[in-house]
């Protein structure tokens, strides 16, 4: 490949990856036409991108990005797969088709969140913690909890007083009828 070719290739990388903070790098060696058309589908319909990328020129795109550290000490061919809704659902999502029969060579090598660089076993780890949106329904509930404690506090102590206050009132009416 030329000089030339290989500018080219290196800046349309580093249009496509531009804003991605995140990414997993994975291994699509051993997928036969079939199984990769039908993973890049399920990854697409998941808002999440796959480019199989040679290492030096996605090294060569990422320098000086967040995403560099994902490259260092890479060995061998790789994809990057980006998007979704943050991190944690791509790493859920990559884990969860790593573990499908139809896409047995297919599997985490790595990764990037927020500069910082994740091995495969990382990956994995990061799969298990709760999404963004599991993040704010547990914020949500415990920013409510007090609230909801001290006005359920409040009322039954509320009703506990209002029931012997009508039990008061009803005797005393029976009693000033029948005068």
């Amino acid at each position: 490949m030329s000089k030339y070719v290989k500018n080219l290739v290196t800046e349309e990388l580093r249009q496509r990856l531009s804003g991605v903070n995140d990414a997993i790098l994975v291994s699509v060696v051993g997928l036969d036409a079939n199984a990769d058309n039908s993973l890049r589908a399920e990854l697409s319909s998941k808002d999440i991108n796959l480019l199989v990328v040679k290492k030096s020129l996605a090294a060569r795109a990422t320098d000086g990005t967040s995403l560099a550290p994902m490259f260092d000490g890479l060995n061998g061919p790789a994809a990057i797969c980006w998007g979704g809704q943050d991190i944690v659902a791509l790493a859920k999502e990559i884990v969860r088709l790593a573990d499908k029969d139809e896409y047995k060579s297919f599997e985490a090598r790595g990764g990037v969140v927020d500069g910082e660089r994740l091995t495969a076993d990382q990956v994995q780890q990061v799969s298990k913690w709760p999404t963004r949106l599991e993040q704010l329904s547990i914020l949500m509930g415990q920013v409510c909890a007090p609230g909801a404690r001290l006005a359920s506090q409040l009322i039954s102590v509320g009703g506990a007083l209002a029931s012997q206050i009508e039990k008061k009132g009803e005797g005393e009416e029976g009693e000033a009828g029948g005068e």
